[in-house]
């Protein structure tokens, strides 16, 4: 995997371990519990209208798609430090910006959500409005995006750092 490929995770060791540890669980004995509760509501009877039948279903989709995004996750996971800083936002980056018509700034870190445990800054993916606007933007350079409700937001790019600097 190259520092630029767009498809990379960053996470720290711990956040790489956290989630390595959770889908361990999930694969191994949360399969087994769910596949009890399962069992135990199925032989209640009529499959119909058994609530507990259909919770225990519920819960077992849940859990596989939490499987599933887990497993792509760590498989593009880069587990370090962010690169080095060359002056664009990329993933694995904290971006100061300034929303037009406000002289105050805010600052996020560009990555994953799975990060958002082990920092306290607000965390955009590169998926969201925002993060795909400022994407491989430098600092000075201003972007216009639209909003989930379709207005459209100005923001300055102010500073690009690395996460953990």
């Amino acid at each position: 995997m190259t520092e630029t490929n767009e498809n990379v995770t960053w996470l720290t060791q711990e956040a790489y371990d956290r989630l390595s540890s959770e889908l361990e669980h999930l694969s191994g004995p949360g399969r087994t519990e769910i596949a009890r509760k399962i069992e135990a509501a199925r032989e209640e009877g009529d499959l119909r209208e058994n609530g507990g039948y259909h919770a225990a279903k519920e819960e077992q989709g849940k859990q596989e798609g939490r499987i599933r995004q887990l497993t792509q996750l760590l498989r593009t996971a880069q587990v370090g430090e962010a690169p080095k800083s060359d002056g664009v936002v990329r993933s694995g980056t904290v971006v100061t910006v300034r929303f037009a018509g406000d002289p105050d700034t805010e600052k996020f870190l560009l990555g994953s959500r799975e990060s958002a445990a082990t920092t306290d800054l607000a965390v955009y993916s590169e998926q969201s409005p925002l993060g795909a606007a400022v994407l491989g933007s430098k600092a000075g350079q201003t972007v216009t995006y639209k909003t989930p409700t379709g207005s459209s937001l100005t923001v300055e790019i102010v500073e690009i750092v690395p996460f953990g600097s």
